[in-house]
């Protein structure tokens, strides 16, 4: 597709809406992985996580079609996400020097990578559809999210640091998440179609539900740990 051509900029332009669209969720993510972490740090965090998580995304969307086929990916991704939801529902450690906060910082950013990872498994296929096999399209259109998705990340920052509870709304939605992503695995279609039939429920009504229990099990798991580090 020529770069003077209209359709290639009508793309581009759709390429970054669809990302805009789908990234609020990974922003979320961005921001609680980065809240604790020291003001520069986590612009770090942020600028480092985002750019990374969208080269990913770029990887991911060019062999979308085939990932998306393999079993047990998003049942494996649906776990990882309860684990990352539970994690930044946890206080971090005491800081004790450079070496601690360095750490803290790769670990948000590993967070943010994996996290991304994951939720953009059903993402890319709309951006794999706007970019219409055109890997130039699909490269730039990424790479102009990028400051957009950091500007999104740093501006929910600042509204959790006054709203500490949309630590656990974010959590919650990471639950939720990892719900609909469990039962959109291929390797589960089969028991999945049975507990649709049994239950009278569509397999849209029935992701909702599973995410709604997922949401609850991140929280619930969350508020037990909180519970016992008080404790102890």
């Amino acid at each position: 597709m020529e770069l003077s051509s209209a359709a290639f900029w009508i793309a581009l332009l759709q390429i970054i809406w669809v990302n805009i669209l789908l990234s609020g969720d990974n922003a979320v993510v961005i921001a609680l992985a980065a809240r604790s972490l020291p003001p520069t740090q986590q612009k770090k965090a942020i600028v480092i996580g985002s750019a990374a998580a969208i080269i990913m995304r770029i990887v991911l969307t060019l062999v979308a079609a085939k990932l998306l086929l393999l079993p047990w990916l998003k049942l494996i991704g649906a776990l990882l996400l309860v684990y990352i939801g539970v994690t930044l529902l946890l206080p971090e450690g005491e800081e004790d020097g450079a070496g601690k906060t360095q750490g803290n910082l790769l670990t948000a950013i590993r967070t943010i990578m994996i996290a991304d990872l994951v939720m953009s498994l059903d993402n890319v296929v709309a951006v794999a559809a706007a970019a219409m096999g055109d890997t130039t399209l699909l490269v730039v259109g990424l790479a102009i999210s990028i400051p957009l998705v950091i500007f999104g990340s740093t501006l929910l920052l600042k509204v959790i640091e006054r709203f500490p509870v949309i630590v656990w709304v974010g959590a919650a939605l990471l639950g939720f998440i990892a719900g609909e992503l469990l039962v959109g695995d291929p390797a589960l279609q089969e028991p999945v179609a049975r507990i649709d039939a049994a239950l009278g429920v569509t397999q849209h009504s029935f992701a909702l539900m599973t995410g709604a229990l997922g949401a609850m099990l991140v929280l619930a798991i969350g508020k037990v740990l909180l519970m016992r580090q008080k404790a102890d």
